[in-house]
């Protein structure tokens, strides 16, 4: 969704794609938030510092480097761009911070947090002090009272149910919430003793849904867009790995896209979807072998890095499970490898956990479609004008459909029926990882639910959806 927060991001990856292009991004970056918050222009926080601040540590993310890295707080953009450069385009770990911080796709930028308040259920100006008393009799903690003519609620006493909310007729009480730890499923972002929100790296399953969740724009992604830059200017070549989310992203067909990735300066490209259709195969192969030794067992997909992240995590009876068949970026970078064993693989997708993913699995880069949007507009390339990339065989249509949710489990089930005829799959869906669907896989783990594959998405409607979405 387009909000103010994500224009600004966008905008400022323009910003970048084109100064670098320019060969100014050096000299320009430091003037960029002054450019956008020039003086006298009217300030989207406290005052226009406060703004400018703010877009230095996103244009810090966009560099490469988080909040939490920072030591010096004086230390220009310009001279963060001049480290970079030195290190040929890439960023290195910093040494002197926690190494989750070090390797964290994600990051907080605190000044542009608010501190929003604790979570409560409050009533409002709207209550009519009606004589039902609707919120009163249907209080299970007896939280509620009238008083001169209005409800009050004890904070002390209730424990946010949300039955007075559902019981006034008025709508007169409502649930505050902090939106970034009512997004999180695993409890991994709270705020600190200054009240502003921290991620905990030790639970955090880079779903991205704090990142999509806060309307400040608060939590930040520590990008890649620069190193992918600086390698193409180097010459190296690079190969764009776009993923079948994709699909309605941009305008246009998938091959046409595939053109666009070539025009903006990567050396080949390549579907995701290839590598689907042998993830399908491994994966339709794993189950069928598991089921034959136990036909009481079940396996869950392994295509989402945020639901694997999350059973290594938080659920390990469920680790079991979890098939060892490895995800379509995976595959799809042994196809390129098998190809050009030199080249550069860059997977591009909407998906926050595929940068801690590709760090395991020696996959070079990741972009966003936000990112490889923001190439597409700064170097002016037009997806509708281009002509359809020459694949030589176009993927699976099941295989395309990978990003939807359901689509993983409707391959396999067509693999497996071509393989088994007559073979019923007793398939079940989690779709979009939340606070109940975690609690939903610990009934499964223990077998309190009936399935025997269990496909899991942690964004509702699959991949399709994923935070870095452009649609």
């Amino acid at each position: 969704m387009l909000n103010g927060a994500t224009f600004l991001r966008r905008e400022l990856m323009i910003r970048l794609v084109r100064a670098f292009d320019a060969g100014t991004l050096q000299e320009e970056i430091d003037q960029i938030a002054i450019t956008l918050r020039p003086k006298g222009s009217e300030p989207s926080r406290c005052c226009i510092y406060h703004d400018r601040a703010v877009i230095k540590y996103r244009l810090m993310a966009l560099l490469g480097v988080t909040v939490e890295e920072e030591t010096d707080e004086a230390k220009a953009l310009s001279a963060y761009c001049a480290e970079k450069f030195a290190n040929g385009g890439v960023n290195h770990v910093n040494r002197q911070v926690d190494a989750l911080i070090a390797t964290s796709p994600l990051s907080v930028c605190g000044p542009a947090c608010s501190g929003c308040p604790d979570a409560k259920v409050v009533s409002t100006p709207n209550c009519r002090g009606c004589f039902a008393r609707p919120c009163v009799y249907n209080c299970p903690k007896k939280a509620i009272e009238v008083v001169n003519g209005r409800s009050v609620i004890d904070p002390a006493k209730c424990i946010k149910c949300g039955k007075c909310i559902t019981a006034c007729p008025y709508h007169a009480i409502v649930k505050t919430t902090v939106p970034c730890e009512e997004a999180c499923p695993v409890g991994a972002i709270r705020k600190n003793e200054r009240g502003v929100a921290e991620i905990d790296f030790r639970k955090c399953i880079f779903c991205g849904k704090c990142f999509n969740a806060c309307p400040f724009g608060a939590v930040m992604e520590r990008s890649q867009l620069l190193d992918v830059l600086a390698a193409m200017k180097r010459g190296e070549r690079l190969v764009a790995m776009v993923a079948p989310a994709a699909e309605r992203q941009f305008p246009g067909t998938i091959e046409q896209l595939l053109t666009a990735c070539s025009k903006a300066g990567f050396a080949d490209v390549i579907e995701v979807a290839l590598g689907a259709e042998k993830t399908t195969e491994h994966e339709t192969a794993e189950f069928i072998e598991r089921m034959e030794k136990n036909p009481k067992t079940f396996m869950t997909t392994s295509c989402c890095p945020a639901f694997v992240n999350l059973v290594a995590k938080h659920l390990p009876d469920l680790l079991e499970h979890v098939s060892l068949t490895p995800s379509p970026m995976v595959y799809a970078r042994e196809i390129v490898k098998e190809k050009d064993p030199d080249a550069k693989t860059v997977f591009i997708g909407p998906c926050v956990a595929k940068r801690s993913e590709a760090r395991r699995k020696a996959v070079d880069f990741v972009l966003s479609f936000e990112e490889l949007g923001a190439i597409l507009a700064g170097r002016k390339v037009d997806v509708l004008s281009c002509t359809p990339w020459p694949v030589a065989r176009p993927a699976n249509p099941t295989a395309r459909n990978f990003a939807r949710s359901c689509g993983v489990t409707e391959a396999v089930l067509a693999e497996a029926t071509a393989k088994i005829p007559g073979f019923k799959l007793n398939a079940k869906q989690i779709n979009g990882i939340d606070r109940k669907s975690c609690t939903m896989l610990k009934l499964y783990a223990s077998g309190k639910l009936p399935a025997n594959f269990l496909e899991v998405m942690a964004c509702s409607g699959g991949c399709v959806n994923g935070p870095c979405s452009l649609t």
